[in-house]
């Protein structure tokens, strides 16, 4: 066991999927968790930190030599606004990168989405690509971004349309192919074990993850 994690979104979709990955896998020793309100979960690798992500930069954290993932993300419908959006994709994601640069972390691990593009027209691809942006500008030793196409899983909040993207996934899964591969939807755990693959990777420099190659490496 020689190696740290630190996860930001642990009660997202990605994000439970993916602790429970890192509890399971025995090279990670020390799992802590960044989050609002505890998560519950009670294991010996696990600890937990009560974060106010408006302030991280105060929470005295230990991010050096970790593999930070940030699974971080909402919706404009949830969020209730485009700024409070734009907090949750945008701005603590880049706060959380910053810490990671400034006591180096090993490397830093980013969900986004599919087509992610700070010059689109479309407000959400656009935060998304300009997270992406920020984070590229600060020069991290590892920086890992991943653009899933649209996410399926056990959400606690019912939303017909990814209901409707599941079933028709399945019905119309032989259509994915060639150039439309890209825009099959994709599982959490999928992404989550992608996410894990690539940190054990231990490659160097900017490495962009499409939808695509998720679902080759996360299954």
């Amino acid at each position: 066991m020689t190696r740290r994690a630190v996860v930001a979104g642990a009660t997202g979709l990605v994000g439970k999927q993916l602790v429970q990955l890192l509890l399971n896998d025995p090279e990670y020793y020390e799992i802590t968790l960044l989050v609002r309100r505890s998560t519950g979960i009670t294991h010996p690798k696990i600890h937990e930190r009560i974060v106010d992500f408006d302030y991280l930069d105060r929470e005295n954290l230990n991010l050096k030599d970790a593999d930070v993932f940030c699974t971080l993300g909402t919706t404009i419908k949830k969020a209730g606004s485009q700024e409070a959006f734009r907090k949750v994709d945008y701005v603590y994601p880049l706060a959380l990168g910053k810490l990671a640069q400034e006591q180096v972390a090993k490397q830093f691990l980013l969900i986004t989405s599919m087509g992610a593009n700070p010059s689109s027209s479309t407000f959400y691809i656009r935060i998304k690509g300009e997270v992406e942006q920020a984070l590229r500008k600060l020069n991290l030793p590892v920086l890992h971004i991943f653009r899933p196409s649209l996410l399926l899983g056990d959400r606690e909040e019912f939303r017909f349309g990814e209901r409707f993207a599941a079933i028709s996934s399945g019905l119309l899964s032989p259509l994915f192919f060639g150039p439309l591969r890209k825009y099959k939807p994709v599982y959490d755990r999928t992404v989550a074990m992608a996410m894990l693959q690539a940190a054990k990777s231990d490659l160097q420099g900017v490495h962009v993850h499409e939808s695509s190659q998720i679902v080759e490496v996360g299954q």
